[in-house]
C-alpha cells in the first residue's frame, strides 16, 4: 500500500537517534503501557500473544531498568498493575516518535495550507485507528 510507504519514509528520515539498546518488544511493552488504562502483566500477555511468564519476564527487565514501576490495586490486592516512570515514558517516546527538530525542519519546508492538510490527515487517521 502506497500510504506504507509514505509512513515507513516518514519515520526514516525524521526518527530520533537511539540512545539505549531496547529490544523491539519491550518498547512494545512500554506503549502499551503509555496508550491504555489499568494494564497488568496478564494483559500485556494477551496483547502481545505471548505466555504471561514470558510478560513477566519482560515487565522484570523494564523494571529493573527503571523504565516502569508496578503498584498494587486498592480494590484487589492480587492485581499488579504496570505504569511507565519518568525515564520509561522517555525511552518509549524516543522509539516511537519522530525527532521534533527534524519533524520542524519538514515542516518548515511547507505552506501554512499543507501543514493543516497534513495535521487533518494525521488526526483522521489517527482517530480512525483507534
Amino acid at each position: 500500500m502506497e500510504l506504507n510507504t509514505y509512513f515507513t519514509d516518514i519515520y526514516y528520515y525524521l526518527h530520533p537517534i537511539h540512545e539505549q539498546t531496547i529490544s523491539h518488544q519491550s518498547v512494545r511493552i512500554l506503549q502499551i503501557i503509555q496508550k491504555e488504562e489499568a494494564v497488568t502483566v496478564r494483559f500485556l500477555a494477551e496483547a502481545l500473544s505471548i505466555s504471561q511468564n514470558t510478560a513477566s519476564e519482560h515487565v522484570k527487565k523494564l523494571d529493573k531498568n527503571g523504565w516502569i514501576q508496578k503498584h498494587r490495586s486498592d480494590k484487589d490486592q492480587r492485581k499488579v498493575f504496570l505504569n511507565l516512570t519518568y525515564e520509561g515514558l522517555q525511552v518509549v517516546k524516543q522509539n516511537t516518535e519522530l525527532d521534533e527538530l527534524k519533524l520542524q525542519s519538514a515542516l518548515n519546508k511547507l505552506t501554512e495550507e499543507e501543514k493543516n492538510q497534513v495535521l487533518q490527515a494525521f488526526r483522521l487517521l489517527s482517530e480512525a485507528a483507534k
